[in-house]
């Protein structure tokens, strides 16, 4: 089912999100069919349970629609249950981001350039893999939002001087997007 995307300003995108119940394949399986359902929808590259005001653990990262930009990313889609950063690198990459809880605003945030992250997938095996390039960018926009963590919150001061009343109006609901959203 396609649900509303939250938006910045809803309490559920800052709260740090519970683990997943791995033994309630039930709710698992109907969370992740809704978060590829509203994900295709919105086309996006990634969503986190927490922007369709689920907090819980789990986030799907989708890399097809990139391809123009990113060849490497292809074939690159993942389901990631209950996913922990076990090593980062110390090298730093800037790429440009975007949210679909925060529409129409991109700004430039610094990331480690690559990490390796243990989850369980959608058939909930364990799994432990290295990310680099846009893909870790990928993993790493959706995974700070299970900790109510945002892209704005990563930018340079000044910048987010520069965008605090866009935030402000996304907050109240002053904005537009081809997708449903909700704020709460």
């Amino acid at each position: 089912m396609v649900r509303p995307i939250y938006l910045y300003g809803s309490e559920v995108l800052r709260k740090v999100a519970v683990p997943a119940d791995l033994g309630d394949k039930e709710y698992l399986a109907s969370l992740i069919t809704d978060l590829k359902e509203t994900l295709a929808k919105a086309e996006g590259c990634g969503l986190a349970a927490p922007q369709i005001g689920e907090s819980v653990r789990v986030l799907i990262v989708d890399g097809r629609d990139m391809v123009d930009i990113y060849p490497y990313l292809n074939d690159f889609t993942r389901v990631m249950i209950n996913p922990v950063v076990l090593e980062e690198s110390s090298r730093k990459c800037e790429y440009s981001e975007g949210c679909l809880s925060v529409p129409g605003i991109y700004c430039d945030v610094v990331r480690p350039e690559s990490m390796t992250v243990e989850y369980y997938n959608e058939k909930l095996e364990k799994v432990t893999e290295t990310f680099d390039k846009f893909a870790c960018r990928m993993v790493q926009h959706e995974m700070s939002h299970l900790d109510g963590d945002l892209f704005v919150d990563h930018v340079a001061p000044i910048r987010k001087k520069i965008i605090s009343k866009k935030l402000v109006g996304i907050a109240k609901g002053k904005v537009s997007a081809r997708y449903t959203t909700k704020i709460k």
